[in-house]
């Protein structure tokens, strides 16, 4: 063009500068103090207590070192991370809603997700002391009188797009879409205890637990007695319950009636995270390598939840405490060889228990 001596050719260059799209940078409300408690809750999920928790202990690692160009606060950040949890709505959207691009959205999402994963050790505990598991038994046994119990397991579909590539087919589940298999271990007042994010939708439940880490401290008797409660896809052994195929008389029939009842809180909890993280359901429409942060992230930000709405447990009265520690003191029946038989705990609860009641 420097050599051109065409007066057209010049005066089209010049349009097109002009033209040129300036960068605007859009009104970011600040949410915090723009919504009351309320309104609040319903937009993000969460209380502002709860938010500002999380924000403190992610703030070091998010946080912009200056304010050039415009950058996002903190603040503004996690506020973007929770309103997609919130909606599972289109990154276009979000971006619309924050005023800012769809490519920071995309950047905002995996970096907060990633930060608020990192607290899971802090916030995704099994309980290991002997008073915690002693607590968490007492708690199980209030639900529906089932002994030993401290966890309830079972795997839930979290839905995704397709990851594309030649191994897309492993993540399409018997349901007929794509999801990560994500397992779930829960107490009694629904906190999730353990969470695995990493098998595709096509993966066996039972698959998912032998190959987990929980279920290799299970097997190794770190919770001394202690039991887990699943369903009929997992094998029964003398660390995972399973309900019986058939009952045959009383005791086995409270054993299955109870049994469900007490199992059932992991059903609820999936409700529960499901309904505060709707796009857990939706489904997540992100890069397949990004997706097991955001489950991660909503599930901590769930245990968080409940810590800022449980109230204390009541006491027990001094019979049913007796009741329960005799309960929990049931034998576990071993072989000869001195390995505890495959349905041998499941028939001495049946048997030394539930026949009792």
């Amino acid at each position: 063009m420097e050599n051109s001596d065409s007066d057209e050719d010049y005066d089209l260059l010049l349009r097109i500068v002009i033209q040129r799209r300036k960068k605007i940078v859009q009104c970011r409300p600040n949410f915090f103090t723009l919504y009351d408690e309320k309104d609040f809750r319903e937009r993000f999920r969460l209380c502002k207590q709860a938010a500002r928790d999380v924000l403190e202990l992610i703030r070091p690692n998010i946080q912009h070192a200056t304010t050039w160009n415009n950058s996002l606060s903190p603040e503004h950040m996690l506020a973007i991370a929770l309103r997609f949890y919130a909606t599972g709505s289109t990154q276009q959207l979000m971006a619309d809603a924050a005023g800012v691009s769809i490519s920071t959205v995309s950047r905002v999402i995996t970096l907060v997700s990633h930060e608020i994963a990192r607290l899971r050790k802090q916030f995704i505990q099994f309980p290991v002391a002997i008073k915690e598991i002693r607590k968490t038994q007492k708690d199980f046994f209030m639900v529906s009188k089932f002994p030993r119990v401290i966890s309830a397991l079972d795997c839930t579909h979290v839905k995704i797009q397709s990851p594309g590539g030649d191994h897309a087919e492993l993540f399409r589940n018997r349901k007929n879409f794509f999801s990560f298999n994500v397992q779930t271990m829960c107490d009694s007042k629904l906190k999730i205890l353990d969470v695995v994010a990493r098998w595709p939708g096509s993966t066996h439940d039972s698959t998912i637990l032998r190959n987990s880490k929980i279920g290799v401290r299970l097997q190794s008797g770190e919770f001394e007695n202690a039991i887990v409660l699943a369903d009929k896809g997992y094998e029964n052994n003398d660390r995972v319950l399973t309900p019986l195929h058939s009952v045959t008389n009383e005791a086995e029939s409270l054993y299955n009636e109870s049994h469900i009842r007490t199992r059932n809180v992991v059903e609820r909890s999936y409700g529960v995270w499901k309904r505060r993280f709707p796009v857990l359901s939706l489904g997540i429409r992100v890069a397949c390598k990004k997706v097991q942060p955001i489950i991660v992230a909503t599930a901590i930000l769930h245990n968080i939840c409940l810590l800022h709405h449980d109230s204390e447990a009541p006491s027990l009265p001094p019979e049913v405490d007796q009741q329960i520690i005799a309960a929990l003191n049931i034998p576990n029946n071993r072989g000869s060889n001195g390995r505890i038989e495959k349905n041998a705990v499941r028939n001495d609860i049946i048997n030394g228990y539930f026949s009792t009641l």
